[in-house]
Formats: C-alpha cells, sequence, structure tokens
C-alpha cells in the first residue's frame, strides 16, 4: 500500500459552517473544504447569492453544500444558522469565522465612534456569538476546531481603516485566549490575511487607483495573494493534518509589512 501525503488534509465526516462565504475569499474557502471531502454551510448576509455559491460548490465537489441567509450581527440568526446545519447535517465540527469588512477613512477626526462600535459588532463579537453557539456541537465532534479571517491591519499600523484594524487586533486577543479557555477540547486559531484583491473591495471605498498600486504591495512575494492561497492556509488549520495547532495566529500575505494599505 504506498503512503497517501494528504491523507489528514481530508474533511471527509466533518461539517463546516463559513460565514461570509457567498463570495470572495469566502466563497473560496467553502470550494476548497467541500472539495477535500466537507459538508458546507455557507452562512451570509446575502442569502441568495449563499444558495446560488453553495449549489455551484456541490456541482463541482459532489459534495453537499448549502447556503441561507444570516446577518451575524443579530443573535437570533445566529441560533438558526446553527440549527439548521445541525437537522442537515448532524452536527457541527469546523466553524470558519470569516465575515470581515471595513470602510475607508483616513481622516481620523472624521470616523464617528459608532463606526468602531459597529465594525467590533460585526468583526468581533460575531465571531465570539458564532463560536459560543457552536460550542455545544464543536465538544462532541473529533478534530473540532474554530478558525478566524484575520487581517494583517490588526498588526501593523493601518491608518486608513482605523475601525476595521483595531476590530480584527482584538479578534486576535479573543482567539488566543478562547484557545486557552477550550484547551483539549477545541482548536482556536486565525488567519492573519494581507492583500487579497476580490471584488468587495469598491464596497470598501477602495478606487481603481488604490486597486492598481495594490497590484504591487510592499510584500517579500512581489504581488497581492489570491483567495485560494487563504483557503489552502485554512484547510490546513481546520484539518487532522493541523490537529496539533492551537492558538496561532498564522501569517499569510506575501511576507512582507505595509504601513499604508491603501495610499492616500
Amino acid at each position: 500500500m504506498s503512503f497517501d501525503a494528504f491523507a489528514e488534509f481530508r474533511m471527509d465526516g466533518h461539517t463546516v459552517i463559513i460565514t461570509g462565504g457567498a463570495q470572495n475569499i469566502g466563497a473560496g474557502i467553502a470550494r476548497t473544504l467541500s472539495g477535500a471531502g466537507a459538508r458546507v454551510m455557507i452562512a451570509d448576509r446575502n442569502g441568495d447569492m449563499a444558495h446560488e455559491t453553495a449549489a455551484k460548490i456541490a456541482r463541482e465537489t459532489g459534495n453537499d453544500c448549502r447556503g441561507m441567509a444570516c446577518d451575524v450581527t443579530d443573535a437570533a440568526d445566529i441560533d438558526v444558522v446553527v440549527k439548521e446545519t445541525v437537522a442537515a447535517f448532524g452536527g457541527i465540527s469546523t466553524l470558519v469565522n470569516n465575515v470581515g469588512w471595513g470602510g475607508r477613512q483616513p481622516d481620523p477626526a472624521a470616523i464617528p465612534e459608532d463606526e468602531f462600535l459597529a465594525s467590533y459588532k460585526l468583526n468581533t463579537i460575531s465571531a465570539y456569538r458564532m463560536s459560543m453557539a457552536c460550542l455545544p456541537w464543536l465538544e462532541k465532534a473529533k478534530n473540532a476546531s474554530i478558525t478566524n479571517s484575520g487581517s494583517f491591519s490588526s498588526a501593523v499600523p493601518a491608518s486608513d481603516i482605523l475601525p476595521y484594524a483595531t476590530a480584527k487586533a482584538a479578534l486576535n486577543q479573543m482567539m488566543v485566549s478562547l484557545a486557552h479557555m477550550l484547551a483539549r477540547r477545541v482548536r482556536v486559531n486565525s488567519i492573519l490575511i494581507g492583500t487579497v484583491i476580490t471584488e468587495g473591495y469598491a464596497s470598501a471605498g477602495i478606487t481603481p487607483e488604490m486597486q492598481e498600486r495594490m497590484m504591487h504591495p510592499d510584500n517579500l512575494i512581489g504581488h497581492p495573494g489570491r483567495p485560494q492561497d487563504i483557503a489552502n492556509a485554512m484547510l490546513w488549520l481546520c484539518s487532522p493534518a493541523a490537529s496539533w495547532v492551537s492558538g496561532q495566529t498564522i501569517n499569510v500575505h506575501g511576507g512582507g509589512t505595509v504601513v499604508r494599505l491603501f495610499g492616500s
């Protein structure tokens, strides 16, 4: 019998919830985990797109992938997603807190306090709520894990997107604290994502000119990432291949450092 070096990267038998999985990086993660054998529930504020993306992934991978509407800032919506996922698949073994968004505002004096609160609610509190809602099921699963889509902007000066970067920095602290609190029961990790060009940048106020500059970022590789680059790292952290990894932030950013993400 030949040795299969990729066997532990398989996700057969795992049930995954991915928030914000209808497009961009989240859709890439959903497709990759489904392709590795997982049953996937995409939870996204855009319910129609979640259904469309899930149906496309199911056709491509041949594995059960479903989508449903969910506003992760609404605790009731989170409870419904967990209930529907368990009803469809019999449990939950893997949670990917992928939701994240932040608008651009280079003038700190122009940022209202409410924008900080809204960013914290979307980027940080939603991950906590989803994690706690899934926890009773995760604790019953083998190789249970929670993995967050963090941001490299949380670890370097990010003056263009201060509320978002601040909320993602709080997510880093929550991750490592939960990893210790849930030790021996659930693995908890985060990926700090660098510059990945997606269609979502336009809605964050990133102009085509800024996106062109982002095609030549200050990193060691010399180009921005692809959603698949993040999905590959996510597969490792969610799969049995990372069964000895918890409480870690994994940098996937081309090996670079940035001071100003988008420029003025």
